[in-house]
């Protein structure tokens, strides 16, 4: 009977021994980087879409109101503000990623650190935050972008590709549903 056959065990080797660890050392490395590069994708997406949020929904310390579009160049939209409470604005301006036709209103939130006599962008008008669904979706876009671009990484370098799959299909579906809504 040769040796390995029914029961019998064959000693491997003390190089073999260390090569099979060092692999597998290797491989847990490996799953464990892929584990923070996937969260740290995640978590910057949580991160930046809460500032945005936070605006979008908060009812304290922001003027809300309706700003009409008068006219928008690619990434911004102004118009005039009407707030709630009155005291209207001449011009604010909102970062729009879709055109919007001259005359559609527009819920958005003047926030404290975003108005001033300067403006933003030095064209002496306020800066706007869209306000509602379609400004709480718009503002969840990185942790959508977070989701698409970490897909990759869990399915590919965590070998869970099921769950890579529903994340990058969630994130895809964020985005659809968020530019919809704007």
């Amino acid at each position: 009977m040769s040796p390995g056959f029914l029961g019998t065990s064959v000693r491997r080797g003390r190089v073999r021994r260390a090569g099979e660890s060092a692999y597998g050392l290797l491989l847990l490395a490996r799953a464990a980087l892929m584990g923070v590069v996937a969260a740290v994708l995640l978590i910057a997406g949580v991160w930046v879409s809460l500032d945005g949020t936070r605006q979008a929904v908060a009812e304290r310390g922001a003027v809300r109101g309706t700003m009409t579009v008068a006219e928008c160049d690619g990434w911004t939209c102004t118009g005039p503000f009407a707030p709630e409470g009155g005291g209207a604005r001449a011009e604010v301006a909102v970062e729009a990623p879709v055109s919007y036709e001259a005359g559609e209103r527009l819920p958005v939130a003047l926030w404290p650190g975003r108005e001033g006599s300067d403006g933003p962008d030095g064209s002496g008008r306020a800066e706007a935050v869209r306000t509602g669904t379609a400004g709480v979706l718009y503002a969840w876009l990185p942790l959508a972008g977070a989701l698409v671009l970490a897909s990759p990484v869990v399915g590919g370098g965590l070998g869970m590709r099921r769950t890579a799959w529903g994340a990058g299909l969630l994130g895809v579906a964020l985005m659809g549903v968020a530019f919809a809504l704007l």
